[in-house]
């Protein structure tokens, strides 16, 4: 690892250490493919994503990226946690998942080579575990195509957000690791807008995540005091 990659060793580590439960839907990442068909809904809902080409950064073990992938899509899914991304690969094979490729490389670096390649852009529960979230918001934008869209969703940092998303799920109902989730890292609505206005990236569309412990739903609203995605989109170029 190199000072010039955005990204915590340690959080790599956390998260190469689980790769091997990553498609088990009784693990740790059970929550992910149980909000995964609502954040796909609503992605697709807002930009729809067949035949178009998309990005998924920080795709850890592929539960997003797959999925874009069977909506017709044709992806590629990026992270620096190797034992995840190999993970992906080997479920896209035993699933026979066509249209989705995976590599190891940075965001940065990523626009810095296919800068204005990708129709759709989407970062999930990533800018939380990343040193620098801004970073990570301008080289989506990069690498979003003139009139493509950018997705994002994070947790945001207030005492509800702590009681509810770092005390209960980690260490109360034990639905997330512990530790997974650091609370001077979670982010504002108000922080990632001025990195997206910063990134020259228009927010359009705001959701919260909801979630009732007892009867295990999950489901969308106005609501983004915890868990929200942001839908921004890159100006189109001028005529």
């Amino acid at each position: 690892m190199t000072d010039t990659v955005n990204a915590d060793p340690a959080e790599l580590a956390k998260f190469s250490e689980l790769a091997h439960r990553w498609w088990d839907l009784e693990s740790e990442f059970r929550p992910l493919h149980e909000i995964n068909p609502l954040r796909l809904d609503w992605i697709d809902g807002i930009a729809p994503i067949a035949g178009r080409r998309v990005l998924d950064v920080g795709c850890g073990g592929g539960i997003l990226a797959d999925s874009m992938a069977r909506k017709g899509a044709e992806v590629l899914g990026v992270d620096l946690a190797d034992k995840a991304l190999k993970v992906a690969q080997l479920h896209a094979l035993e699933a026979g998942t066509r249209g989705v490729k995976y590599r190891s490389v940075s965001a940065e670096a990523l626009a810095a080579e296919q800068a204005g390649s990708f129709d759709v852009v989407t970062c999930m529960e990533m800018l939380e575990h990343v040193p620098d979230p801004a970073s990570v918001v301008k080289a989506c934008a990069d690498l979003a195509k003139p009139g493509g869209w950018v997705f994002f969703s994070t947790i945001n940092r207030n005492l509800k957000s702590f009681m509810l998303a770092i005390v209960g799920a980690e260490y109360v109902l034990g639905m997330l690791p512990r530790g997974t989730h650091e609370y001077q890292k979670l982010i504002r609505p108000s922080e990632l807008a001025a990195h997206c206005r910063a990134a020259g990236l228009d927010l359009r569309h705001t959701r919260g995540l909801e979630h009732n412990p007892l009867t295990r739903r999950y489901w969308l609203s106005g609501d983004t005091s915890v868990n929200y995605m942001f839908a921004t989109r890159k100006p189109a170029a001028p005529l």
